[in-house]
Protein backbone atom coordinates (compact mmCIF):
# COMPACT_ATOMS: atom_id res chain seq x y z
CA UNK A 1 0.00 0.00 0.00
CA UNK A 2 1.50 3.45 -1.36
CA UNK A 3 1.08 6.49 1.02
CA UNK A 4 1.05 8.90 -1.08
CA UNK A 5 -1.11 9.31 -4.42
CA UNK A 6 1.11 8.01 -7.49
CA UNK A 7 0.86 10.30 -10.24
CA UNK A 8 1.77 9.60 -14.50
CA UNK A 9 5.34 9.16 -14.25
CA UNK A 10 5.30 11.88 -16.89
CA UNK A 11 8.31 14.29 -17.19
CA UNK A 12 7.99 18.18 -18.06
CA UNK A 13 9.88 19.91 -20.86
CA UNK A 14 10.63 23.48 -20.28
CA UNK A 15 11.60 25.98 -23.15
CA UNK A 16 13.06 29.40 -22.15
CA UNK A 17 15.21 31.53 -24.18
CA UNK A 18 16.92 34.49 -22.95
CA UNK A 19 20.05 36.37 -24.07
CA UNK A 20 23.69 35.79 -23.70
CA UNK A 21 25.65 39.29 -23.93
CA UNK A 22 29.03 39.52 -25.28
CA UNK A 23 31.45 42.21 -25.50
CA UNK A 24 30.36 45.70 -23.92
CA UNK A 25 26.95 45.77 -24.94
CA UNK A 26 23.67 45.32 -22.63
CA UNK A 27 20.17 44.86 -22.32
CA UNK A 28 18.49 41.96 -25.00
CA UNK A 29 15.40 40.52 -25.49
CA UNK A 30 13.47 37.11 -24.74
CA UNK A 31 13.29 34.83 -27.91
CA UNK A 32 14.98 33.56 -30.01
CA UNK A 33 14.26 35.34 -33.50
CA UNK A 34 17.22 37.14 -35.55
CA UNK A 35 14.53 40.30 -36.71
CA UNK A 36 15.31 41.55 -32.97
CA UNK A 37 18.91 40.63 -33.01
CA UNK A 38 20.58 43.94 -31.80
CA UNK A 39 24.40 44.24 -33.14
CA UNK A 40 27.06 42.77 -31.23
CA UNK A 41 24.71 41.02 -29.50
CA UNK A 42 24.31 36.48 -29.72
CA UNK A 43 21.65 35.11 -28.42
CA UNK A 44 22.22 31.63 -25.93
CA UNK A 45 20.27 28.87 -27.19
CA UNK A 46 17.15 27.82 -25.84
CA UNK A 47 17.80 25.27 -22.95
CA UNK A 48 15.17 22.48 -22.89
CA UNK A 49 15.11 20.47 -19.81
CA UNK A 50 13.11 17.51 -18.41
CA UNK A 51 12.22 17.23 -14.91
CA UNK A 52 11.26 14.13 -13.31
CA UNK A 53 8.45 15.18 -11.41
CA UNK A 54 5.66 17.24 -12.08
CA UNK A 55 2.45 18.73 -11.65
CA UNK A 56 0.90 19.20 -7.94
CA UNK A 57 0.65 15.92 -6.55
CA UNK A 58 3.89 14.27 -7.67
CA UNK A 59 4.86 11.38 -5.40
CA UNK A 60 7.76 11.68 -2.80
CA UNK A 61 10.28 9.91 -2.13
CA UNK A 62 12.39 10.10 -5.18
CA UNK A 63 15.47 12.58 -5.89
CA UNK A 64 15.01 15.39 -8.41
CA UNK A 65 16.59 14.92 -11.49
CA UNK A 66 16.91 17.15 -13.97
CA UNK A 67 18.51 16.38 -17.84
CA UNK A 68 19.46 18.94 -20.29
CA UNK A 69 19.16 17.92 -23.57
CA UNK A 70 21.32 19.64 -25.64
CA UNK A 71 24.57 21.62 -24.13
CA UNK A 72 25.92 21.77 -20.65
CA UNK A 73 24.21 22.40 -17.22
CA UNK A 74 26.21 25.01 -15.28
CA UNK A 75 23.71 25.27 -12.26
CA UNK A 76 20.61 23.46 -10.91
CA UNK A 77 18.69 25.02 -7.56
CA UNK A 78 15.95 23.19 -6.24
CA UNK A 79 14.38 25.40 -3.70
CA UNK A 80 11.41 23.99 -1.11
CA UNK A 81 8.24 26.20 -0.16
CA UNK A 82 8.86 25.43 3.62
CA UNK A 83 12.40 26.84 3.40
CA UNK A 84 15.67 25.09 2.43
CA UNK A 85 16.91 23.40 -0.20
CA UNK A 86 18.33 20.23 -1.84
CA UNK A 87 21.48 19.82 -2.88
CA UNK A 88 22.80 17.91 -5.76
CA UNK A 89 25.04 17.32 -8.01
CA UNK A 90 25.91 17.45 -12.04
CA UNK A 91 26.60 14.23 -13.87
CA UNK A 92 30.34 14.56 -15.10
CA UNK A 93 29.24 14.82 -18.75
CA UNK A 94 27.58 18.23 -17.56
CA UNK A 95 23.77 16.60 -18.96
CA UNK A 96 21.90 15.85 -15.85
CA UNK A 97 22.14 16.99 -11.96
CA UNK A 98 20.55 14.61 -9.47
CA UNK A 99 19.59 15.99 -6.01
CA UNK A 100 21.38 14.29 -3.14
CA UNK A 101 18.01 14.05 -0.97
CA UNK A 102 14.69 12.82 -1.86
CA UNK A 103 11.43 15.11 -2.44
CA UNK A 104 9.45 15.25 0.95
CA UNK A 105 5.74 15.20 1.11
CA UNK A 106 3.56 18.21 0.99
CA UNK A 107 6.17 20.34 -0.40
CA UNK A 108 6.55 22.78 -3.50
CA UNK A 109 9.22 22.88 -4.97
CA UNK A 110 10.73 25.10 -7.68
CA UNK A 111 13.70 24.25 -9.99
CA UNK A 112 16.03 26.93 -11.58
CA UNK A 113 18.57 25.68 -14.26
CA UNK A 114 21.11 28.04 -15.55
CA UNK A 115 23.27 26.28 -18.71
CA UNK A 116 26.89 26.95 -19.89
CA UNK A 117 26.24 29.22 -22.20
CA UNK A 118 24.26 31.74 -20.30
CA UNK A 119 20.56 30.45 -20.88
CA UNK A 120 18.10 29.75 -17.79
CA UNK A 121 15.32 27.81 -17.57
CA UNK A 122 12.29 27.28 -14.49
CA UNK A 123 10.19 24.89 -13.54
CA UNK A 124 7.99 23.81 -10.54
CA UNK A 125 5.83 20.87 -9.22
CA UNK A 126 4.54 20.16 -5.43
CA UNK A 127 4.65 16.86 -4.15
CA UNK A 128 1.51 15.10 -2.31
CA UNK A 129 0.84 14.98 1.48
CA UNK A 130 1.58 11.84 3.15
CA UNK A 131 -1.02 9.51 3.78
CA UNK A 132 0.67 8.27 6.94
CA UNK A 133 3.97 9.89 9.27
CA UNK A 134 6.22 8.20 10.93
CA UNK A 135 8.44 9.83 13.82
CA UNK A 136 10.90 8.70 16.17
CA UNK A 137 11.79 8.86 19.73
CA UNK A 138 15.71 9.42 20.34
CA UNK A 139 17.43 8.24 23.86
CA UNK A 140 19.98 9.70 25.42
CA UNK A 141 17.87 13.12 26.02
CA UNK A 142 19.29 16.11 24.29
CA UNK A 143 22.20 17.84 25.99
CA UNK A 144 23.09 15.24 29.06
CA UNK A 145 25.66 13.34 29.77
CA UNK A 146 25.50 9.98 29.73
CA UNK A 147 27.72 6.99 30.98
CA UNK A 148 29.99 5.22 28.82
CA UNK A 149 27.67 2.15 27.73
CA UNK A 150 24.75 4.46 26.09
CA UNK A 151 24.25 4.11 23.05
CA UNK A 152 22.66 6.30 20.49
CA UNK A 153 19.10 4.37 20.33
CA UNK A 154 16.11 5.35 17.61
CA UNK A 155 12.66 4.05 17.86
CA UNK A 156 10.40 4.52 15.26
CA UNK A 157 6.58 4.71 15.62
CA UNK A 158 5.44 2.93 12.60
CA UNK A 159 7.34 -0.27 11.24
CA UNK A 160 10.63 0.52 8.87
CA UNK A 161 10.93 -1.66 5.87
CA UNK A 162 13.23 0.38 4.49
CA UNK A 163 16.22 0.12 6.79
CA UNK A 164 18.81 0.59 4.32
CA UNK A 165 17.36 3.95 3.31
CA UNK A 166 16.57 5.20 6.94
CA UNK A 167 20.42 4.31 7.89
CA UNK A 168 21.98 5.91 4.96
CA UNK A 169 20.49 9.77 6.39
CA UNK A 170 21.40 8.83 9.91
CA UNK A 171 25.13 10.81 10.78
CA UNK A 172 27.28 10.00 13.61
CA UNK A 173 29.91 12.62 14.54
CA UNK A 174 32.32 12.66 17.63
CA UNK A 175 34.90 14.72 18.74
CA UNK A 176 37.17 11.56 18.71
CA UNK A 177 36.76 9.45 15.97
CA UNK A 178 34.94 7.17 18.19
CA UNK A 179 34.33 4.19 16.01
CA UNK A 180 31.08 2.55 15.96
CA UNK A 181 28.44 1.11 13.84
CA UNK A 182 24.37 1.22 13.19
CA UNK A 183 22.60 -1.93 14.58
CA UNK A 184 18.68 -2.88 13.97
CA UNK A 185 16.71 -4.69 16.28
CA UNK A 186 13.18 -4.94 18.03
CA UNK A 187 12.49 -3.04 20.71
CA UNK A 188 11.35 -4.36 23.86
CA UNK A 189 8.20 -2.47 22.87
CA UNK A 190 7.74 -4.59 19.96
CA UNK A 191 8.87 -1.81 17.68
CA UNK A 192 11.69 -1.18 15.50
CA UNK A 193 14.73 0.58 16.98
CA UNK A 194 18.56 1.46 15.37
CA UNK A 195 21.41 1.93 17.96
CA UNK A 196 24.67 3.26 17.06
CA UNK A 197 27.00 1.54 19.84
CA UNK A 198 30.75 2.22 20.00
CA UNK A 199 33.19 -1.03 19.48
CA UNK A 200 33.84 -0.69 23.04
CA UNK A 201 33.01 1.62 25.75
CA UNK A 202 33.28 5.23 25.30
CA UNK A 203 35.82 7.39 26.59
CA UNK A 204 34.96 9.91 29.05
CA UNK A 205 34.27 13.65 28.19
CA UNK A 206 33.60 12.17 24.13
CA UNK A 207 31.13 14.15 22.47
CA UNK A 208 28.45 13.12 20.09
CA UNK A 209 25.80 14.21 17.51
CA UNK A 210 23.72 13.10 15.41
CA UNK A 211 21.80 14.34 12.32
CA UNK A 212 19.08 12.74 10.49
CA UNK A 213 18.26 13.73 7.91
CA UNK A 214 14.77 11.86 7.34
CA UNK A 215 12.87 14.27 5.57
CA UNK A 216 11.26 12.76 2.71
CA UNK A 217 12.58 8.99 3.46
CA UNK A 218 9.78 6.06 2.69
CA UNK A 219 9.78 4.11 5.46
CA UNK A 220 8.43 1.24 3.17
CA UNK A 221 4.73 -0.41 3.64
CA UNK A 222 2.90 0.66 6.23
CA UNK A 223 5.62 2.54 7.59
CA UNK A 224 4.72 6.01 6.10
CA UNK A 225 6.96 8.71 4.77
CA UNK A 226 9.32 10.92 7.63
CA UNK A 227 8.96 14.83 6.85
CA UNK A 228 10.72 16.82 9.12
CA UNK A 229 14.90 16.37 10.21
CA UNK A 230 16.35 15.27 13.31
CA UNK A 231 19.43 16.21 15.46
CA UNK A 232 20.40 15.43 18.69
CA UNK A 233 23.92 15.89 20.76
CA UNK A 234 25.38 14.85 24.04
CA UNK A 235 28.49 14.23 26.25
CA UNK A 236 29.94 11.00 27.64
CA UNK A 237 30.28 11.49 31.74
CA UNK A 238 32.98 10.07 33.85
CA UNK A 239 33.94 6.79 33.43
CA UNK A 240 32.12 4.49 35.99
CA UNK A 241 31.50 0.30 35.84
CA UNK A 242 29.83 -2.13 38.22
CA UNK A 243 30.32 -5.17 38.59
CA UNK A 244 27.11 -7.40 39.98
CA UNK A 245 28.89 -11.36 40.99
CA UNK A 246 25.43 -12.99 42.02
CA UNK A 247 27.74 -16.39 42.77
CA UNK A 248 29.52 -14.17 45.87
CA UNK A 249 26.84 -11.96 46.15
CA UNK A 250 29.20 -9.02 46.16
CA UNK A 251 28.78 -5.51 44.01
CA UNK A 252 31.98 -3.92 42.81
CA UNK A 253 31.61 0.14 41.83
CA UNK A 254 34.89 0.88 39.72
CA UNK A 255 35.71 4.49 38.70
CA UNK A 256 39.22 5.03 35.82
CA UNK A 257 39.29 1.08 35.90
CA UNK A 258 40.03 1.45 39.98
CA UNK A 259 37.61 0.05 42.88
CA UNK A 260 36.35 2.43 45.01
CA UNK A 261 33.29 0.66 46.84
CA UNK A 262 32.50 -3.08 47.59
CA UNK A 263 28.40 -3.76 48.43
CA UNK A 264 27.36 -7.05 49.58
CA UNK A 265 23.94 -7.73 47.79
CA UNK A 266 21.14 -10.22 47.02
CA UNK A 267 20.19 -11.38 43.28
CA UNK A 268 17.04 -13.04 42.19
CA UNK A 269 16.30 -16.57 43.97
CA UNK A 270 17.57 -19.72 42.24
CA UNK A 271 15.02 -22.23 40.54
CA UNK A 272 12.75 -20.34 38.89
CA UNK A 273 11.00 -16.97 37.49
CA UNK A 274 12.54 -14.64 39.80
CA UNK A 275 16.35 -15.72 39.01
CA UNK A 276 18.24 -12.46 37.84
CA UNK A 277 19.78 -11.93 34.46
CA UNK A 278 23.06 -11.64 33.66
CA UNK A 279 25.90 -9.91 30.93
CA UNK A 280 25.44 -6.73 30.39
CA UNK A 281 22.88 -4.11 31.75
CA UNK A 282 22.76 -1.18 30.93
CA UNK A 283 21.20 1.76 33.49
CA UNK A 284 17.81 2.98 31.85
CA UNK A 285 16.66 5.14 34.21
CA UNK A 286 17.22 6.57 37.90
CA UNK A 287 13.76 5.84 39.07
CA UNK A 288 14.22 6.83 42.81
CA UNK A 289 11.39 5.69 44.68
CA UNK A 290 8.66 3.78 43.07
CA UNK A 291 6.20 1.55 43.81
CA UNK A 292 7.10 -2.17 42.36
CA UNK A 293 4.32 -4.70 42.02
CA UNK A 294 5.21 -8.05 41.18
CA UNK A 295 1.85 -8.78 38.49
CA UNK A 296 4.09 -6.49 36.80
CA UNK A 297 6.60 -8.99 36.14
CA UNK A 298 4.28 -11.60 35.58
CA UNK A 299 5.06 -12.61 39.39
CA UNK A 300 1.57 -12.65 40.54
CA UNK A 301 0.79 -11.31 43.36
CA UNK A 302 3.84 -12.36 45.61
CA UNK A 303 4.73 -8.52 46.61
CA UNK A 304 3.60 -4.57 46.46
CA UNK A 305 6.09 -2.34 47.40
CA UNK A 306 7.69 1.20 47.56
CA UNK A 307 11.32 1.02 46.79
CA UNK A 308 14.08 3.61 47.29
CA UNK A 309 17.31 4.45 45.02
CA UNK A 310 15.83 2.32 41.93
CA UNK A 311 17.69 2.41 39.14
CA UNK A 312 16.17 0.85 36.21
CA UNK A 313 18.34 -1.96 34.06
CA UNK A 314 15.83 -3.93 31.68
CA UNK A 315 12.53 -2.95 30.10
CA UNK A 316 11.47 -6.59 31.88
CA UNK A 317 11.60 -5.31 35.26
CA UNK A 318 15.12 -5.70 36.81
CA UNK A 319 16.77 -2.90 38.90
CA UNK A 320 18.77 -2.38 41.30
CA UNK A 321 17.77 -0.69 44.56
CA UNK A 322 17.56 -0.42 48.34
CA UNK A 323 16.05 -3.74 50.25
CA UNK A 324 16.10 -3.40 53.74
CA UNK A 325 13.79 -6.19 54.15
CA UNK A 326 16.19 -8.68 52.38
CA UNK A 327 19.50 -7.62 55.00
CA UNK A 328 19.72 -11.13 56.18
CA UNK A 329 20.41 -12.41 52.63
CA UNK A 330 23.02 -9.39 51.62
CA UNK A 331 26.14 -10.97 50.90
CA UNK A 332 25.12 -14.37 51.81
CA UNK A 333 22.36 -15.76 49.76
CA UNK A 334 20.31 -14.63 46.25
CA UNK A 335 16.85 -14.07 47.87
CA UNK A 336 15.34 -11.34 45.84
CA UNK A 337 12.32 -11.48 42.72
CA UNK A 338 15.03 -10.50 40.48
CA UNK A 339 16.48 -7.52 41.14
CA UNK A 340 19.63 -6.75 42.71
CA UNK A 341 19.32 -5.33 46.15
CA UNK A 342 20.99 -3.61 48.93
CA UNK A 343 21.09 -1.66 51.94
CA UNK A 344 19.76 2.04 52.15
CA UNK A 345 23.25 2.94 53.06
CA UNK A 346 24.23 1.26 50.49
CA UNK A 347 22.02 2.09 47.75
CA UNK A 348 21.55 5.36 48.63
CA UNK A 349 25.29 5.71 47.68
CA UNK A 350 25.03 3.96 44.77
CA UNK A 351 22.26 5.96 43.19
CA UNK A 352 24.15 9.00 43.63
CA UNK A 353 27.03 8.38 42.34
CA UNK A 354 25.65 6.48 38.82
CA UNK A 355 24.11 7.94 35.46
CA UNK A 356 22.06 6.85 33.18
CA UNK A 357 24.55 4.67 30.48
CA UNK A 358 26.61 3.06 33.01
CA UNK A 359 27.16 -0.97 33.02
CA UNK A 360 26.37 -3.05 35.03
CA UNK A 361 28.83 -5.88 34.12
CA UNK A 362 26.41 -9.19 36.05
CA UNK A 363 27.99 -12.68 36.21
CA UNK A 364 26.24 -15.80 38.22
CA UNK A 365 25.57 -19.44 37.41
CA UNK A 366 21.94 -19.42 39.06
CA UNK A 367 20.58 -16.73 36.36
CA UNK A 368 17.91 -17.10 34.05
CA UNK A 369 20.09 -16.08 30.63
CA UNK A 370 21.66 -13.28 29.03
CA UNK A 371 20.12 -9.66 29.18
CA UNK A 372 18.30 -9.59 25.65
CA UNK A 373 19.74 -7.08 22.59
CA UNK A 374 16.26 -5.12 22.83
CA UNK A 375 15.47 -5.80 26.50
CA UNK A 376 17.15 -2.58 27.26
CA UNK A 377 20.53 -1.44 25.60
CA UNK A 378 21.56 -5.12 25.72
CA UNK A 379 23.83 -4.91 22.44
CA UNK A 380 26.85 -5.28 24.72
CA UNK A 381 25.87 -8.87 25.21
CA UNK A 382 26.76 -9.73 21.32
CA UNK A 383 30.20 -9.53 19.57
CA UNK A 384 31.35 -6.48 17.74
CA UNK A 385 31.63 -8.63 14.57
CA UNK A 386 28.17 -9.98 15.60
CA UNK A 387 26.63 -6.10 16.44
CA UNK A 388 28.31 -4.89 13.08
CA UNK A 389 26.09 -7.24 10.92
CA UNK A 390 22.56 -6.12 11.80
CA UNK A 391 23.90 -3.02 9.96
CA UNK A 392 21.56 -2.61 6.91
CA UNK A 393 24.57 -1.07 5.23
CA UNK A 394 26.55 -4.59 5.60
Amino acid sequence: MHHIRRTAAVGVVLCAALTACSGNSSGGSSGGGDDNKAPGKSVAATPKITVNLTGQQARAGAPVKVTLAEGTLDKVTVTGDKGGSLAGTLSPDGKSWTSARSAAPGTGYTVQAATADGGRAQASFATAAADHVNKVTMSPAKDTAVGVAQPLSIVFDSPVKNKAAVEKQLKVTTSNNTEGSWGWIQDYSGRDRVDWRPKEYWKAGTKVSLQADLNGVDSGTSGGFFVRDYSTRFTIGRNQLTKVNLDTKQLEVYRDGSRIRKIPVSGGTPGGDKRSWRGTAVVIAREGTINMRSETVGLGHAYNKMVNDSMRLTWSGMYAHAAPWNAPFFGKANHSSGCIGMSDGDAGYLFGLTQVGDPFEITGAETKGTVAVGNGYGEWNLSWSAWQARSALG
